[in-house]
């Protein structure tokens, strides 16, 4: 069962290895999935940070369960890998981005064994009378909840792979964005990243917390080979190169924009690229 602490550390229970110093990969197949005290949610914790309210990782809902009624004190962003939530909003389906902002409040139930790849950044308010809580939210309180904006809806789903594609100014990599973060108060970017067949971006450093999650295909990670359905989690000040021989699909958390590093070969330095679209 889920141990709900003060803080976890984000490393504790991956043995996923280590790319480069401050870059970090987990594998799906390398955790373990955890019980928490709701029976039917399961959780594999990339990250699980309870005294701030962070998670990072999967969330597996059984057919039928219910989340229970919460509120959300901050963005929360989820990616339906396997089947679905419902609402009163409505339903969140197959390969779409669930946006919850501060103030959501709502219940969601799975009508069908769902999957989802979920990223939680501030605490949720569930009411007293919810009883103990399941730890399904990191950061979980029991206060008195009202919905401060019943004409908003919980949610914005956004249906991914029918997003526009930009260039990024890097050949063979085109970008997605799912969530600017405008109105919501940090400069952040949740985007998909396209990578072509042979793509390879220049190196370059992380100028907050960078997070990728690997929907499809390969990357080379400081020429490490990830896997479909694995984390890397790139720390603040860490420098990463990244490629893709046969293609990749990749959803991408950026807490701030990337520093572009002059190549080792060559006196040229890669400008008015974006990864992430600062």
């Amino acid at each position: 069962m889920l141990q709900r602490t003060k803080k976890n550390n984000p490393r504790a229970g991956a043995r996923a290895g280590r790319a480069d110093a401050g870059v970090r990969v987990f594998e799906y197949e390398a955790l373990s999935w955890r019980e928490t005290a709701e029976p039917g949610l399961r959780l594999k914790a990339v990250r699980y940070d309870d005294e701030r309210g962070l998670f990072l990782g999967w969330v597996n809902f059984a057919a039928g369960t219910r989340s229970g009624l919460h509120q959300h004190r901050g963005v929360a962003t989820s990616f339906v890998v396997d089947g679905g939530l419902t609402d009163y909003h409505g339903s969140l389906g197959l390969h779409e981005a669930g946006i919850n902002l501060r103030g959501a409040t709502h219940d969601a139930i799975a009508y069908q064994n769902t999957l989802l790849v979920s990223r939680l950044e501030a605490p949720v308010h569930y009411p007293p009378e919810h009883g103990d809580l399941s730890g399904l939210h990191a950061g979980s309180r029991h206060e008195a909840v009202s919905n401060p904006a019943p004409e908003v809806a919980p949610e914005i789903n956004v249906a991914v792979d029918a997003l526009p594609a930009w260039q990024t100014g890097i050949e063979g990599l085109r970008r997605q964005t799912i969530y600017d973060y405008a109105g919501s108060g940090p400069a952040r970017r949740f985007v998909q990243l396209q990578f072509s067949p042979g793509a390879e971006v220049p190196p370059w450093r992380a100028g907050a917390l960078t997070e990728l999650w690997l929907r499809a295909g390969r990357l080379l990670v400081e020429g490490r080979t990830v896997r479909a359905n694995s984390f890397v989690v790139v720390e603040p000040g860490a420098t990463v190169r990244l490629a893709s021989p046969f293609g990749a699909l990749v959803l991408a958390w950026a807490e701030g924009p990337e520093e572009w590093l002059e190549p080792q070969d060559s006196g040229a330095r890669a400008v008015r690229s974006s990864l992430f679209g600062f």
